[in-house]
């Protein structure tokens, strides 16, 4: 279990806007079979995680208990019960990505993000880094994933300029929003 999925984290009430996108998620896939998956999908894109209020509902919906639902989020990596940095970064620590380096990868990731093992997030908010154990591109490793971007045969210095490239563009998204304002 990942620090993003403790079971002894807190559960706070859904607001409104989110019960309503959550009713119109669940209507959407009403008497669909095996919808358990397309709806935490659907879940997770509305919210950017999902939200553990939203497990006693999807299970009632479903008429599973809200142990199976915490099951499936919680067996999956790509689901996260708790929001994330403005930037998912992905590292992967598969097998064949080890072999090319991803441990050391991986300490850089952590290092250069203020992220660590104990902590997913950075304090600033921008970051979430989270080890994957396959990104699908073995031959290419060591592999990352940043905000769904795939990048193959990753090094410190690589992942250094990913990064700064999407540092640059946050500012560049910044600055065009304060001359629009001004």
């Amino acid at each position: 279990m990942t620090t993003n999925q403790s079971a002894d984290a807190p559960t706070f009430p859904l607001n409104p806007a989110q019960e309503q996108a959550l009713e119109q998620i669940l209507a959407a896939h009403a008497g669909q079979p095996g919808a358990l998956l397309p709806i935490l999908h659907d879940v997770q894109h509305a919210f950017g995680h999902v939200p553990r209020a939203s497990l006693a509902v999807i299970a009632r919906a479903l008429n599973l208990s809200r142990a199976e639902v915490h099951g499936v989020v919680t067996y999956y990596d790509h689901f996260r019960t708790e929001p994330a940095g403005r930037h998912v970064i992905q590292v992967c620590r598969a097998e064949a990505c080890q072999a090319r380096g991803s441990e050391a990868l991986w300490a850089h990731a952590c290092q250069r993000t203020g992220c660590d093992e104990d902590r997913a997030h950075s304090a600033d908010g921008q970051w979430t880094l989270e080890p994957v154990y396959c990104l699908g591109l073995c031959a290419s490793g060591p592999s990352v994933q940043v905000d769904e971007r795939l990048h193959a045969r990753v090094s410190p210095t690589s992942f250094d300029a990913t990064l700064a490239a999407v540092e640059a563009a946050d500012a560049s998204l910044a600055n065009q929003g304060s001359e629009v304002s001004a």
